[in-house]
């Protein structure tokens, strides 16, 4: 494996996505090539329709490329079947979704715990409390998502993308359902962990701001790259 390979934990080459419609094949994406550092944080942007969150379920492996690679740490994930491609998801990334995805019969506790637990981990318990501390939660361990804020519900959801130490965290517009004060919240705690924890953050959203608070920005135009560009991040180590 070449050093370039070693630091690029995402390498995308010639990904394209098409679908069968009624009225024939309809392109998604079309030869996306870029490639992603460990640690980097990177803001994909584009309108609406645009391929954007396409693009991050192909990244991930919850989609499969119609042509091109993508390799995520390593793995060629058009090699994989479903069950691989889960393990690898289990393994090396972590989600956050704008809506939350907890488990309304699980507390906060549970719920951040639930991932370690199918991994096996013995001490899932001491790192879902010390994630849910980090997120300002601590006080809320036994409280169940309704009885939670919705500002809440997505910390509990960063604590849950964060256990077992992800090498990748993929966010999909985290703070688009929360009010202006706790989405601001919500976009410094992603930023803070994945400098402390040197975790990759790869998030999508029509957001400028928060777009240009990344190392980098993706800009999709119509299924096409259009451009990359430097955030105000890019200079910061």
């Amino acid at each position: 494996m070449s050093v370039l390979s070693q630091l690029n934990v995402i390498q995308v080459s010639g990904l394209s996505k098409r679908v069968s419609t009624l009225e024939g094949s309809l392109t998604i994406l079309s030869d996306i090539n870029f490639s992603v550092k460990s640690g980097e944080s990177v803001a994909i942007v584009g309108a609406s329709g645009s391929g954007k969150s396409t693009l991050l379920s192909l990244l991930a492996g919850l989609d499969v490329a119609s042509n091109g690679e993508v390799h995520l740490d390593g793995d060629a994930l058009s090699t994989l079947d479903e069950e691989d491609r889960a393990r690898v998801r289990a393994e090396k990334i972590g989600f956050v979704f704008q809506s939350f995805m907890l488990v309304q019969s699980l507390t906060a506790l549970e719920n951040v715990m639930l991932p370690a637990e199918l991994a096996g981990d013995h001490d899932a318990k001491i790192q879902a409390m010390e994630l849910l501390n980090k997120v300002g939660l601590s006080h809320r361990l036994e409280h169940y998502p309704s009885q939670l804020s919705g500002g809440e519900q997505q910390r509990v959801a960063i604590a849950r993308a964060f256990i077992g130490s992800p090498k990748i965290l993929f966010a999909d517009e985290p703070s688009a359902n929360l009010d202006s004060k706790n989405g601001h919240l919500i976009e410094t705690l992603l930023f803070d962990l994945n400098r402390q924890n040197g975790t990759t953050l790869i998030l999508v959203t029509h957001d400028e701001q928060l777009a240009k608070q990344c190392q980098r920005i993706i800009h999709i135009e119509a299924g096409q790259l259009e451009k990359i560009s430097e955030g105000v991040s890019a200079n910061v180590g």
